[in-house]
C-alpha cells in the first residue's frame, strides 16, 4: 500500500460518494429542464441513494467471495454507463431509473475500505483508513459544489456526463494499478446475504448504532434536499451554485475527522455520540433562521448545515468504532448491515424533506431534522440509564456492560 496507491483509492472513494450528492444541488434546474414539479424532480436524488442502499446490501458482501480488482473496476464501469443515460435522459422516469442503477453501481467505496484494510500493514492501518474517509467526505461535499456550479454554466445534464467520464477514467486506471487479492471466504452468495441480516438480529450494539446513523443522516439529507430547494426558490433566488457554495463551507468536517476519531479512542463511542446527536439536534435552531431570507438568513443556514455535518460524521466515526469491535472478523458483513442502514435513512430524510417542504416549506424540513435526531438522542438516552443502572446493581464501571462482548457466532461469521 504505497502513499500513491492510498490517495489514488481515496479520490476513487469520493468519486464514487458523490455520485449520489451532486444530483441534490441541481434538483431546481432538472425541474426546469424537464418541466417538473421540484418535488418531483428531487426524486433522482432520492432514487440514487435508495439504489446505493441496494447496491451496498446485494453487492458489498460479494467483496469478501470475488477478487477485488475485477469486481470494483467493474462496477465504476457500470457506474460510467449509467451515470451517461441520466445524462442523456429524455424525462423524469429515465432519469430517476438511471439515477436508481447509478447508485446501485457505485459502491465502490464500500469495497475499498475492508480491502485497504486487509491490504495495509498492522501500524499504518489507522492512517489509511482515515485518509479514505477523507476521501469519502470530499466526495460528499465537494460533488455538490461541482454539480450546482457546472449546471448553472452548461445546464443539469452536464454534470452527469462529466462525471461518467471522470468515472470511466478511474475504472481504466485502476484496472492497470490494483494488486491482485483473493477471496476471504468461499461461502455461497446466498450465506453472504444471510450474515447481516443474522448479526442484527444477535447483537444489539449493531441494531441501536443502526438506528442512530439512520436518524441522523436522514436528518442530514432531509436538510440538504431542502436547503437546495429554499436556496433557489424565493426567499434568496439563487443559483444551484450557491447551494453547492454552502458544501464547501462543511469541507471542514474533512479536518475535524481525525480528531473525531482520537476523542472516540480516549471516550469511548457512548460518549462521544451523546455529544454528536446533542450537536445534532441543536442544528435545527440555526438551520430554521435559514428562512428569514438575506445575508443572516444564509448565515445562519450556512451553520447550521455546518453543525449538522460535523455531528452527523463525527458520529459515524463512534458508530464504526463501536460495531467493527464486535466481531472483528466479520466486519466486513457488519460494514454491510451497518451501512445498509444508514442509507435506508438517508433516503427515506430525503423523501420525508420533499414532502416537508411541499407542506410547510423550510420550517417543515426543519421540523422533520429536529424529529429524527430528537429519535436518536431518545434512544441513547435510554440506552445510558440502562448502562448506569446496570453499573450500580452489579457495582462495575459502565465500560464492562455485557453487550459490547462479541456475540455468539451464529453463522453471522
Amino acid at each position: 500500500m504505497s502513499k500513491r496507491l492510498v490517495l489514488l483509492l481515496a479520490v476513487t472513494c469520493g468519486v464514487a460518494v458523490g455520485n449520489l450528492y451532486f444530483p441534490q444541488a441541481v434538483t431546481p434546474l432538472i425541474a426546469e429542464g424537464l418541466d417538473v414539479a421540484p418535488a418531483s424532480a428531487a426524486l433522482a436524488a432520492t432514487a440514487a441513494q435508495a439504489g446505493y442502499s441496494v447496491g451496498i446490501f446485494l453487492l458489498v458482501p460479494l467483496g469478501d467471495r470475488l477478487p477485488n480488482r475485477p469486481l470494483i473496476t467493474g462496477l465504476l464501469a457500470l457506474s460510467g454507463a449509467f451515470l451517461l443515460a441520466a445524462g442523456l435522459a429524455p424525462a423524469l422516469p429515465v432519469l430517476v431509473a438511471a439515477g436508481a442503477l447509478v447508485g446501485t453501481a457505485t459502491v465502490a467505496a464500500q469495497l475499498i475500505a475492508p480491502m485497504a484494510a486487509a491490504m495495509a500493514a498492522e501500524d499504518r492501518r489507522g492512517e489509511v483508513m482515515g485518509t479514505l474517509l477523507s476521501g469519502s467526505i470530499g466526495g460528499m461535499l465537494l460533488a455538490r459544489g461541482f454539480g450546482g456550479v457546472l449546471a448553472d454554466q452548461l445546464g443539469w445534464r452536464a454534470p452527469y456526463l462529466v462525471a461518467a467520464v471522470v468515472v470511466l477514467l478511474l475504472a481504466a486506471v485502476l484496472a492497470a494499478t490494483l494488486p491482485a487479492t483473493s477471496p476471504s471466504t468461499r461461502r455461497p452468495y446466498p450465506a453472504l446475504l444471510a450474515a447481516p441480516l443474522r448479526l442484527l438480529r444477535t447483537e444489539p450494539d449493531l441494531r441501536r448504532s443502526c438506528l442512530y446513523q439512520a436518524c441522523v443522516f436522514g436528518a442530514f439529507s432531509a436538510a440538504w434536499t431542502g436547503m437546495a430547494l429554499v436556496v433557489t426558490g424565493p426567499v434568496y433566488g439563487l443559483g444551484a451554485s450557491a447551494a453547492g457554495a454552502v458544501a464547501l463551507v462543511a469541507a471542514a468536517t474533512m479536518a475535524l475527522t481525525p480528531g473525531a476519531g482520537r476523542w472516540v479512542d480516549r471516550r469511548g463511542p457512548d460518549a462521544v455520540g451523546l455529544v454528536c446527536m446533542l450537536g445534532a439536534l441543536a442544528s435545527a435552531g440555526p438551520l430554521a433562521l435559514g428562512s428569514l431570507g438575506g445575508a443572516a438568513g444564509l448565515a445562519a443556514l450556512t451553520a447550521g448545515i455546518l453543525l449538522l455535518d460535523v455531528a452527523m460524521q463525527s458520529g459515524m466515526v463512534a458508530n464504526q468504532a463501536r460495531v467493527f469491535a464486535l466481531r472483528p472478523e466479520a466486519r466486513g458483513r457488519i460494514n454491510t448491515a451497518y451501512m445498509t442502514c444508514a442509507f435506508l435513512g438517508g433516503t427515506a430524510g430525503s423523501w420525508l424533506g420533499v414532502q416537508a417542504f411541499a407542506l410547510a416549506r423550510w420550517p417543515g424540513v426543519c421540523a422533520v431534522a429536529a424529529l429524527l435526531c430528537a429519535v436518536a438522542l431518545g434512544r441513547h438516552l435510554v440506552h445510558l440509564r440502562r448502562v448506569g443502572r446496570g453499573s450500580r446493581e452489579a457495582g462495575a464501571p459502565a465500560a464492562a456492560e455485557p453487550v459490547d462482548a462479541p456475540a455468539a457466532e451464529g453463522g453471522g461469521g
